[in-house]
């Protein structure tokens, strides 16, 4: 049997909050996500007591954690713009509707709207261009027209920022998001099977993978899907379904750890549950849909033991959550 506790500082949620064992649990999570995300929205403004809920089911138990990689294992989206930006400056991109004399740069404020409508570098680039015209470059003198030649100009862009980034990340200065490490530690001593699923290219995941989370992690995961090895990107749910298909498992028995909307909408769209890690650029998007949001993943922890014999620390700083999910 699998049980979930949660730990928080609900003053809106009632005491007597009670779950039918047959419910399978994911399901059931999104029937109360509401009552959830008001009451960790609450606990950062008010000061309350902590209230253990917990929620038992017979009939599912999670067997899979997945992770997405941008924004997830490491904060990344300013490292993306710089590489953009880089690769702009380096091809001397113009597009006809910029007044300015400079090459093509994305700004923080719209790259952040960019990236969390648009998922994967080349449609964001693409989608770009046909809003603000194909641009001359070092590449073509004149504005590509052809499809061939436009989607040439996109794949010469693309390579290059990719290496751009790859340089920024083996620099040293990267670190993985708080909880990261630990959490992927933990699925593995209990059991779980763990993938990552990334809309990047797999060449710069896997650089990111091997200098963020470490070789030996690299090698355990049981799955790991980028950009490259489906169709449609994110939030087209392509990339979960093959996941859970190469995993062996269904998808209800995956949970993804995703940090935005459209990474939401993906594992969603799979039939999966989701936990929200919010980035400074997704925090104010809309989440209803996932089981719990977390501005990282210090407070969630996977352990086999009963939660009766739960030895961490009481809460007592208001604003602190607690996601647990226990096999006994």
């Amino acid at each position: 049997m699998a049980s979930l506790a949660m730990l928080l500082f609900p003053p809106h949620v009632s005491n007597s909050l009670a779950f039918s064992s047959r419910t399978p649990l994911f399901s059931l999570f999104k029937t109360h996500n509401n009552a959830f995300s008001t009451a960790a929205a609450n606990s950062r403004t008010t000061n309350c007591r902590p209230l253990v809920v917990t929620v038992s089911a017979s009939s599912r138990a999670l067997q899979a954690l997945i992770f997405d990689c941008d924004g997830v294992i490491l904060e990344s989206e300013h490292l993306h713009r710089q590489a953009y930006n880089d690769a702009f400056a380096h091809f001397n991109v113009r597009c006809p509707s910029s007044s300015s004399s400079q090459p093509l740069n994305w700004s923080l404020e719209f790259y952040d709207e960019l990236q969390n409508q648009i998922g994967g570098g080349k449609p964001k680039m693409r989608w770009y261009f046909k809003e603000h015209g194909w641009p001359t470059s070092t590449v073509f003198d004149t504005s590509p027209e052809s499809d061939e030649d436009r989607a040439k100009l996109i794949d010469i862009l693309q390579d290059w920022k990719t290496e751009r980034y790859k340089e920024i990340i083996k620099s040293g200065t990267v670190e993985p998001r708080p909880g990261v490490l630990r959490l992927m530690d933990e699925a593995k001593a209990s059991g779980k099977l763990l993938a990552v699923c990334s809309a990047a290219t797999k060449s710069s995941v896997i650089l990111c993978l091997e200098n963020l989370i470490g070789m030996e992690r690299f090698k355990g995961l049981d799955c790991f899907l980028a950009g490259d090895d489906v169709k449609e990107k994110k939030p087209d749910p392509s990339i979960y379904l093959t996941a859970s298909k190469k995993l062996g498992v269904s998808e209800k028995d995956c949970l993804v750890v995703e940090d935005s909307v459209i990474g939401l909408q993906a594992a969603t769209g799979a039939g999966m549950s989701c936990v929200i890690s919010y980035t400074p650029s997704t925090a104010s998007q809309d989440f209803s849909d996932a089981i719990a949001i977390y501005p990282d993943l210090s407070n969630v922890r996977i352990h086999r033991d009963d939660i009766a014999n739960w030895t961490e620390p009481d809460p007592i700083v208001c604003g602190t959550e607690y996601l647990r999910i226990t096999a006994v």
